[in-house]
């Protein structure tokens, strides 16, 4: 089993690169081609999948939300300077996707540990739901790429990851990367039922990330990888306009 699973975080990534450019390629310049749109679909649920993983191993917590959250921000800024669009992108979303993986991640210690009282539990489910209902409220009321069920697909490939060393046999038998792309392919069938039939595609990307090793890859990309949403976005959004000229 190990030996087919050859496909470490960096080149999932590329490949989630890749495919959203050809994606955004088509939404801009060929909005009727349905096959480049199509083949875009494996980028997102990588993408979520890794934000996933990145709240299962960050060390400092609060760092790698605030970084998701600053980029998100300071793009969101220079896009709409250059669109003027009022387009939520996707590291808002996903710092969303965030919050609410912290809370699940707090309830599951409290219940998992054994040594918090039912009150405590109680309240620390209450701060989940709370942050699920603030997502629902914010996706009601702006336009947040992909959606709510989009920034709920992080927390359903979150759902058995285990971070306490006290953990119920059951649960830790669940925590394994087949388990984690299964609810992640509940989260975007989900998705699918409610924003329409391009997104069933989504499910295209579940078998590359069976073949994830666990594995980041030799070189750290992170830094990367946020930066190319942001800067193909603009590159490809100032051609359009730039052509729309002529």
């Amino acid at each position: 089993m190990k030996r087919i699973k050859f496909l470490s975080g960096n080149m999932l990534k590329v490949i989630a690169a890749i495919t959203m450019t050809i994606d955004h390629i088509g939404l801009i310049f060929f909005p009727s081609n349905n096959l480049l749109r199509i083949i875009g679909r494996i980028s997102f649920p990588i993408f979520a999948f890794m934000i996933a993983e990145g709240c299962k191993y960050t060390k400092n917590r609060f760092r790698y939300f605030s970084v998701i959250t600053l980029f998100g921000i300071v793009f969101q800024a220079v896009f709409y300077y250059v669109t003027m669009m009022e387009y939520y992108n996707i590291f808002l979303l996903f710092s969303l996707s965030i919050i609410m993986i912290y809370a699940l991640q707090g309830f599951q210690k409290k219940i998992y540990d054994n040594k918090y009282s039912l009150l405590s539990c109680f309240f620390s489910l209450l701060i989940f739901v709370g942050t699920v209902l603030m997502t629902y409220w914010i996706n009601q009321n702006y336009a947040i790429d992909y959606g709510f069920y989009g920034c709920l697909a992080p927390v359903f490939a979150s759902l058995f990851v285990v971070r306490s060393k006290e953990v119920p046999k059951v649960i830790s038998i669940l925590d394994c990367n087949f388990i984690h792309v299964l609810m992640l392919g509940i989260g975007l069938y989900l998705e699918y039922i409610n924003y329409g039939w391009l997104q069933i595609y989504s499910l295209l990307a579940l078998p590359l990330l069976l073949l994830y090793s666990g594995k980041r890859g030799k070189k750290n990309m992170k830094y990367f990888f946020y930066l190319f949403y942001p800067i193909h976005l603009v590159v490809l959004y100032g051609l359009y306009f730039i052509l729309s000229m002529f």
